[in-house]
């Protein structure tokens, strides 16, 4: 019988066991029917391998989200996010906790792709959201949940800002995404991408522009528990 994937995807199930966390499933120009097909075959691996990694399927349309529930009816999804999981419960968090900062209520749907995305890959992590710097004492207020970050996501987009203000702030690194939010002159991310990138304050890495899921696994795999030597 031939494979209903073949010519579609070949999923790589062994991420997880070669790099410690799985593959995500980028729903963006796949046809629902493919996204559907794609389900089942994580649903069929799960079964079968007693694997405890949550799947990802991140960029979701309306479209994406009803077949995938239509294969997994029990899937977490988060519409602002465009991003479900499943199985719907995260992993207990272990390593050090992340926080996702973002600048403005609407950054809020990558910087929920990048809460999501670190906390389903196994660390504790929490959002502050609208702390930009048109207010500075918005961030200022929040110096006791900075401090206890092992990492700090910071979403912005505008003049992209906010990164190096965190930056100066904290002790721990600072994983920077710019949004393709703005007026005309910020070139749909591109201007805050510039800034992150020519961050003044040390210890800044930026990811590309809307990439929250990115910046949610550079996250949790800085945070994660250290390795001993065996």
């Amino acid at each position: 019988m031939p494979d209903p994937l073949d010519g579609i995807a070949e999923i790589d199930f062994d991420r997880g066991a070669r790099r410690g966390y799985p593959e995500a499933v980028l729903c963006a120009s796949k046809t629902a029917e493919q996204v559907g097909l794609i389900a089942q075959r994580h649903k069929a691996w799960h079964a079968e391998s007693g694997a405890q990694w949550p799947t990802l399927f991140t960029r979701c349309s309306p479209e994406h989200l009803r077949a995938i529930i239509e294969v997994l009816p029990d899937a977490a999804v988060d519409q602002t996010a465009r991003l479900a999981a499943w199985p719907a419960q995260p992993p207990a968090p272990t390593g050090e906790r992340v926080l996702v900062v973002c600048a403005g209520t609407s950054d809020l749907p990558v910087a929920r792709e990048a809460l999501l995305t670190s906390r389903y890959l196994g660390r504790e992590t929490d959002l502050v959201v609208d702390v930009g710097v048109a207010g500075l004492h918005r961030i200022l207020n929040r110096r006791d949940q900075l401090d206890s970050a092992g990492v700090v996501i910071v979403c912005a987009g505008m003049e992209g800002a906010l990164a190096s203000v965190v930056a100066g702030l904290v002790s721990c690194p600072v994983v920077a995404v710019p949004t393709s939010v703005g007026y005309g002159a910020s070139f749909d991310g591109l201007a805050a991408l510039l800034s992150m990138m020519n961050a003044c304050a040390p210890g800044v890495g930026v990811v590309n522009i809307d990439n929250g899921y990115g910046a949610g696994h550079l996250a949790a795999q800085i945070a994660a528990p250290r390795r001993t030597a065996q």
